[in-house]
């Protein structure tokens, strides 16, 4: 599905001599980085690292992986950006579909992959002395190539592979442009993981404007506050609903004067974060988007001066010049204010997941890609969300699939059956809930919690673990969630109360 018919964006290469990371213990230039592509572009040769057999990065965040992220995007060798705690079963899953061609990071927990594939060897010293003369040959162009391979979640429990090109993050780089962009020296705070487009993003695009990144390699609440309150170097950051409502506890959080903008994706976003956001005065800046679309495809930024209004439950309006309309089940176009499904198309949507078996109902014979999404249009071409894909639980920022964790409970003798929801949550946006019916005589509460602990990443695992008789159901024997959500609310919000 080509998307040549648009203008490509151009971006030029930062000047050598600018700042181009900052950890809180050493600060780097471009110059740095320059050296570092070099390194990486002859290893990508020697390594035969290809679109068919990237390179694997266990990317921990850590300036190393800052480093060769931003080196990969300028050397056009493709990524695949795993988090380090990615199970055996979940890399067996990938490699079925994507054979890397070398990896970088901590291999310790993945030893069988790890002993058949070389190790990328880069070295991190740099020779401020080395000159500029070779730059050139670094170039913000070839939008087709593809730029990384991005896990999604889907319905099946298996990880979906989303190739992101270059052309998308072009794109998508000059739309955020519009709302926020740090300048030369300033810094675009980068506290989200660095194996999710929105993490990744942070360093696309600081590359591309000619900025600083600063990577807070844990999210302290207290340091950040402290960067953001009184740094007048930091212009940019990119968070969670979960970290800014963090923040949000520290009644004396505000942001100084230079700050331009706080972008908020990757889940639900309450008005009540929204209110206290603005009543501090924080420039926040709410979006919609998926990995499919390069992360944000639309933005609403709340205190930034605008020509007209945008309500504040509205994500403001696609990016041109990709499109949007509002669709029925069967596919038919909506009109303004009546809710269906989201339908987008444009330079900003990928072309396809690599395994093709999961294109099918995704795209229509024109190219629009179906969301799974639920929201509506008013006039002004304003979106509003109303229901994120059915098939997955935002929480925190991170991505749940709820087939997952069923599939995990009910592989536990004294569980008989299981069903996960999300439920809205002003802290993580949605909570991960889990309703059993067990076995009485061999269930054990404790038990659970502990396996749970052990084998299952943290953010999937149920805030809350409700035990009950019987799971409500269609003729079908399909579990009516939407029932257990009605329950949920009507019988523990009311004791909670």
């Amino acid at each position: 599905m080509s998307r040549n018919t648009f203008h490509v964006p151009e971006f030029f290469l930062p000047a050598s001599n600018l700042i181009f990371l900052a950890d809180g213990e050493k600060r780097f230039i471009y110059g740095d980085l320059y050296q570092l592509a070099h390194q990486l572009e002859s290893e990508a040769s020697r390594l035969h690292i290809s679109e068919s057999n990237p390179l694997l990065i266990f990317s921990e965040p850590s300036a190393e992986s800052v480093f060769l992220i931003a080196a990969a995007f300028l050397s056009k060798t493709p990524i695949l950006p795993l988090h380090p705690e990615t199970s055996n079963a979940e890399l067996n899953n990938i490699l079925d579909l994507i054979k890397p061609a070398a990896f970088f990071g901590s291999g310790e927990s993945h030893q069988d992959f790890t002993n058949n594939t070389p190790a990328l060897k880069i070295s991190p010293e740099f020779d401020s002395q080395n000159s500029d003369s070779e730059l050139i040959k670094f170039q913000f162009d070839a939008p087709d190539q593809v730029a990384g391979y991005f896990l999604t979640s889907g319905s099946t429990g298996t990880p979906k592979i989303v190739p992101v090109k270059r052309r998308q993050v072009f794109f998508a780089a000059r739309a955020s442009s519009e709302n926020i962009k740090p300048v030369e020296n300033k810094y675009w705070l980068l506290c989200l993981p660095l194996n999710h487009v929105g993490g990744i993003n942070v360093i696309y695009r600081s590359l591309l404007y000619n900025s600083a990144i600063y990577l807070a390699q844990s999210f302290d609440a207290d340091r950040i506050h402290s960067l953001l309150n009184e740094n007048k170097d930091f212009e940019a950051a990119s968070m969670v609903p979960t970290m800014l409502d963090m923040l949000l506890e520290n009644s004396f959080f505000r942001v100084q004067f230079n700050f331009k903008g706080l972008l908020l994706g990757g889940g639900p976003i309450s008005m009540d974060l929204i209110n206290r956001s603005l009543t501090r005065g924080i420039p926040i800046v709410t979006s919609y988007g998926m990995t499919e679309t390069c992360a944000q495809i639309a933005a609403n930024p709340m205190l930034k001066p605008r020509g007209d209004y945008t309500p504040k439950q509205s994500v403001g309006r696609i990016f041109e010049p990709n499109q949007i309309e509002i669709r029925t089940e069967s596919g038919q176009a909506l009109p303004y204010n009546e809710s269906g499904i989201i339908w987008l198309k444009g330079p900003q949507v990928f072309d396809g997941y690599l395994d093709e078996s999961h294109n099918k109902g995704a795209f229509d014979f024109d190219g629009w890609l179906n969301t799974g999404d639920y929201g509506h249009l008013n006039r002004k071409n304003q979106l509003f969300i109303e229901n994120r894909r059915t098939d997955l639980i935002i929480t925190g920022g991170e991505n749940v699939n709820p087939a997952e964790m069923e599939e995990w409970l009910l592989k536990q003798n004294e569980i008989r059956e299981a069903a996960v929801v999300g439920i809205p949550d002003k802290k993580w946006g949605q909570k991960v809930v889990a309703f059993l019916v067990i076995d009485p005589d061999t269930f054990d509460m404790d038990s659970l919690k502990i396996e749970l602990k052990e084998q299952v990443r943290r953010y999937k695992i149920p805030k809350e673990i409700i035990l009950t008789q019987s799971l409500p159901k269609t003729d079908t024997l399909k579990v009516k969630k939407g029932e257990l959500l009605k329950i949920y609310n009507k019988q523990f919000n009311n004791e909670s109360s």
